[in-house]
């Protein structure tokens, strides 16, 4: 039984085993942290399971914004550790690839900015990489790689695309998260001068 967590768009949580068990979603894009605990005590009691019964935690490392990717690999860090289970992490964009041929995922990022990553059967060929509405077409070969738009990340695609990688020998020993930009935040340069 796999616990899947993504919140590199809005906040979706899966159990999945021989199919998916129960799933909790919303598109909303800023309570990540207020839907996350709520999601997966749902899932559970949906599943009529308990964390004993979870034997992995699978979780979206982006892209996404700084905020929404810490609280879903963080909350699946937690569980994955409580447990003394093995968690992994893999793009988020996977997910949306899933069953596909050849496409691009697109995702919003926020600051008018959109992430992309071109795929063919669920592999990665290019990306992730940052672009703007205006520039995508120019940016991405959106001809062979026609768009799919990703408003909101399956948590249970995204254990089918974990499943497929490990399947593969891939490694989703990371939980990096893909920012893709530099952080807001910086260093100060030293205190400030008092005058007076």
């Amino acid at each position: 039984m796999i616990l899947a967590i993504d919140t590199s768009a809005g906040t979706s949580v899966a159990l999945v085993g021989d199919g998916i068990i129960a799933e909790a979603a919303t598109a909303d894009t800023r309570s990540h942290a207020e839907h996350i605990g709520v999601f997966i005590d749902r899932v559970l009691t949906d599943a009529g399971l308990s964390p004993v019964d979870v034997s992995a935690v699978v979780t979206g490392i982006g892209p996404g914004p700084f905020t929404g990717l810490r609280v879903g690999i963080a909350a699946g860090i937690a569980f994955a550790v409580g447990r003394g289970i093995p968690i992994y992490g893999l793009p988020s964009h996977d997910a949306v690839a899933v069953g596909r041929g050849a496409c691009t995922v697109v995702s919003d990022v926020r600051r008018h900015e959109l992430a992309w990553t071109a795929y063919r059967d669920g592999v990665a060929l290019d990306g992730p990489q940052l672009t703007t509405e205006a520039t995508l077409a120019h940016d991405a070969d959106l001809d062979t790689f026609p768009e799919v738009r990703a408003e909101l990340i399956s948590a249970a695609l995204l254990a089918t695309a974990a499943h497929n990688r490990l399947d593969r020998g891939d490694d989703l020993s990371s939980l990096r998260p893909l920012y893709l930009r530099a952080p807001d935040a910086t260093p100060n340069s030293g205190p400030k001068r008092v005058s007076g």
